[in-house]
């Protein structure tokens, strides 16, 4: 699909929801609240929480094509926009869909990015429950028979076509996978990964069609009051370390750039897991990037640090910002990073950064 065609979609999403909303059968819904203790079951956690306001499946990782390795990213999110649910017709807007897709190309200095959003309707967009399998047209997130996962993406400058295989365990984040995320005990996620995902499959750019192998870590979270009122953004790593553990680091900022909140979960490399709690972890900046085409300016290089641990983050190149504003109205900075230690690489992951162009609305 076109980027023409997916900010058309983008639009005629957000306008099937003001329609909704004007009509006279459109009412308030209450969302449940993320409570600790709620134990994380799986496989049926994989799939879609649709009482619940948002939710997101967050894919990223490196790809090694034998030539330049390459970033990607691919994200689906669900929200329940909470208006129209009364309504007697397949087209009303109870969820709502968006999927976003890039690749970092470092030889051409560039992110390529597509994105695409639509109504849970007609069997065409959809985010099933007890099970991973989250679809927009053409592109999809499934499990697999196997247990791994199937990732297919058709953008209009890339295609992705991948296999993911686990190596490790999966890593509920906070207290069993009840994660905060502000001061109040209602701003909170329920959240897990599954880092050092093994990768196999296709991407081909213009013309060109290459096998490719590499890691990747997938983040699935939903809530429903998920920032702080003070909040404007986060800044967010998930790092496969080459030993074979693993760092989730969170923290969310005010608007003056001061942490309102910060966690994370370290997995050594002997499957021993500490969790972060708020505090003890510090995003450090040692580098920003003016982007030049919204004029924001982002920390690409941040030092990472908790208790027994330091990690200097390294963006593959700078330019990865992400201009999502025809399909969640957003601007971010998604990049893959190193991670290094004493100028030595110890792992591959990404480093996102919202908010600061502009504050980040959920």
């Amino acid at each position: 699909m076109s980027r023409r065609a997916g900010r058309r979609r983008a639009v005629l999403a957000g306008l099937g929801v003001l329609a909704a909303a004007t009509s006279p059968l459109a009412r308030s819904v209450t969302w449940p609240a993320v409570l600790p203790g709620r134990p994380l079951h799986f496989p049926e956690d994989h799939g879609a929480h649709p009482q619940y306001r948002t939710e997101w499946w967050y894919l990223t990782g490196w790809l090694d094509p034998g030539t330049a390795p390459r970033g990607f990213q691919v994200t689906f999110f669900r929200n329940r926009p909470g208006i129209a649910e009364d309504l007697p017709v397949a087209s009303a807007p109870r969820q709502l869909l968006f999927a976003h897709a890039a690749l970092a190309v470092p030889e051409q200095g560039r992110l390529l990015h597509d994105q695409r959003s639509a109504r849970a309707a007609w069997g065409l967009a959809f985010a099933r429950e007890g099970r991973l399998d989250v679809a927009i047209d053409d592109w999809s997130l499934r499990m697999t028979e196997s247990g791994g996962l199937h990732a297919e993406i058709r953008a209009a400058a890339f295609e992705l076509d991948l296999d993911l295989s686990p190596s490790g365990p999966l890593l509920p984040e906070g207290t069993g996978g009840f994660s905060r995320k502000g001061p109040q005990p209602a701003e909170a996620s329920y959240y897990y990964s599954w880092p050092q995902l093994r990768v196999r499959g296709q991407v081909r750019l213009a013309t060109a069609e290459r096998a490719i192998e590499g890691v990747a870590w997938l983040d699935h979270e939903w809530s429903t009051e998920y920032m702080a009122a003070q909040a404007v953004g986060w800044d967010w790593t998930g790092i496969n370390l080459d030993d074979g553990g693993a760092l989730m680091a969170f923290r969310m900022r005010a608007a003056d750039g001061t942490p309102l909140w910060s966690g994370g979960t370290w997995r050594r490399a002997d499957g021993s897991v500490r969790t972060l709690r708020d505090g003890e972890i510090e995003f450090h900046v040692l580098r920003t990037w003016r982007s030049p085409a919204t004029g924001a300016v982002y920390p690409v290089s941040m030092r990472v640090s908790a208790p027994g641990l330091a990690l200097e983050l390294a963006p593959l190149f700078d330019s990865q910002e992400l201009d999502a504003r025809a399909s969640v109205g957003t601007v971010y900075w998604e990049g893959a990073v190193e991670a290094r230690e004493g100028g030595r690489r110890t792992g591959r992951g990404y480093l996102e950064l919202t908010g600061y162009a502009g504050r980040l609305t959920l």
